[in-house]
């Protein structure tokens, strides 16, 4: 039950994501529409979004009355049977995480909130039927910030069960936010100890959610199942997990991103993603003709299939810090009395700390300096990456980064990004400790750091 208004003015109308009845007076007589208040679309209109989905908007003088609900009345619907896949084509499994591409917009607030299904998604998007056999698989409905290593190892553990069942693809759907930070975590959990994954494997989002006009998902979803069913056999370097967005702000062309070494540039673009110091893989097209894959297949030998993947331990704890006048010593030892696993720095320019003093008006500096010395001598694990996030650590340029170097600082000569550098470090921790990452952390284990001259 509910209570009728007679409006005076539009001033009446219920506040956005009231339940409302409305009766509105047209040509053809009165008319009632149920659905939820929403904010105006126009000057002197009223808009609600009516049970179908579609909203509506009347001229503040068609208005009758309306009725305030107190829920929203149940809809009987027909129950359709579900369309049977074709048995011919490749199995891919949609592994779904939460995020934009799984989203709704809350409309008594205006935010978006994460409360898709995956079958839903399949629903929404039915051309994906057309290119490969569905296997709609919730792992949870997560925005991508509020992800640990905990749920890279369940993402992990679902593509495996998912090529143990004959999968040929995987597709994850995620936010975007941390897309970057958990498609590294793919590709060094499958390949980054020499093998490589039995299958393809996507991770996808939208910087739009999927009941919005400029929506990104549909088209990332159909590129990604394209790119899961009928790409490349992956060899396991720099294609073992690859990240497929908009390349451009245009519909028709999303890019295929090497996994290991990207990262989202923008905050609400469309094209939100790009590769760091390498190029895209290749790109996928899509027309009224559907879906079409234009690659062109790398130098490199396939790796052996790996019987499963690499999990990161979950108990290993990773600090992080930004080189700038605002890096303190007192942070610094806060972490090494709290026992973290490594220390990570976001270094200036070519991966610099403030640890000179050449003015002798910043005790600080020469503070974290000792501090380091100590903590390394120790056994502690100190890794320099650029906050300039393209181009290579060079601790050879500048006298600073030649007494990094010798204090025990790692990561001269690396060209893997900041984000994919986090993951790399976790998970050579989770292999070896120490001796894992002053060993590993000048190879390039999956394409995170390819070959180059620093000049």
């Amino acid at each position: 039950m509910g209570r009728r208004v007679l409006p005076t003015s539009m001033e009446d109308w219920p506040k956005p994501g009231t339940p409302v009845k409305l009766v509105v007076k047209t040509w053809a007589g009165k008319a009632e529409h149920s659905g939820i208040a929403l904010p105006s679309s126009g000057n002197k209109l009223i808009t609600m979004k009516l049970q179908n989905g579609y909203n509506v908007s009347f001229p503040e003088s068609y208005v009758d009355s309306f009725e305030i609900l107190d829920e929203m009345p149940v809809v009987e619907e027909e129950v359709e049977e579900t369309t049977p896949q074709d048995e011919s084509l490749p199995l891919v499994h949609l592994i779904h995480t939460g995020g934009t591409i799984a989203s709704k917009v809350d409309y008594a607030t205006g935010a978006v909130t994460a409360r898709f299904d995956p079958h839903e998604l399949l629903d929404a998007v039915p051309e994906l039927r057309d290119i490969a056999r569905i296997r709609a698989v919730k792992l949870g409905n997560m925005w991508s910030d509020d992800f640990r290593p905990r749920h890279w190892n369940r993402m992990l553990k679902a593509t495996e069960e998912a090529f143990a069942e004959g999968a040929v693809g995987c597709v994850i759907t995620h936010g975007t936010d941390t897309l970057h930070l958990s498609a590294a975590a793919m590709s060094y959990g499958w390949s980054g100890q020499g093998g490589r994954p039995p299958g393809r494997i996507v991770l996808t989002g939208s910087q739009r959610s999927p009941d919005r006009g400029s929506s990104d998902a549909a088209e990332n979803l159909i590129a990604s199942v394209q790119w899961a069913a009928h790409g490349p056999a992956p060899s396991g370097y720099r294609d073992s997990s690859v990240v497929i967005v908009h390349a451009s702000s245009s519909d028709g062309k999303c890019a295929v991103l090497p996994g290991c070494a990207c990262r989202k540039y923008h905050s609400s673009r469309r094209d939100a993603f790009k590769p760091i110091n390498q190029g895209v893989l290749g790109h996928i097209s899509i027309d009224s003709n559907g879906a079409r894959i234009d690659y062109s297949p790398e130098a490199h030998d396939a790796r052996i299939e790996a019987i499963a993947p690499k999990p990161f331990d979950e108990s290993i704890r990773i600090a992080q810090f930004i080189s700038d006048p605002h890096l303190h010593p007192d942070q610094v030892q806060g972490a090494i009395d709290s026992d973290f696993d490594a220390l990570l720095f976001h270094g200036t320019g070519l991966g610099h700390l403030p640890i000179s003093d050449p003015e002798e008006d910043s005790l600080e500096n020469t503070r974290l300096r000792m501090m380091l010395e100590d903590h390394i001598a120790n056994g502690g694990v100190v890794v320099m990456v650029t906050n300039a996030i393209h181009g290579p650590v060079n601790m050879n340029v500048y006298s600073k980064g030649r007494d990094q170097q010798e204090i025990g600082i790692i990561g001269h000569g690396s060209l893997c990004p900041p984000g994919s550098a986090l993951v790399k470090l976790h998970h050579l921790l989770s292999v070896g400790g120490k001796e894992s990452v002053e060993r590993g952390w000048e190879m390039d284990l999956v394409g995170e750091n390819p070959t180059f001259s620093m000049s």
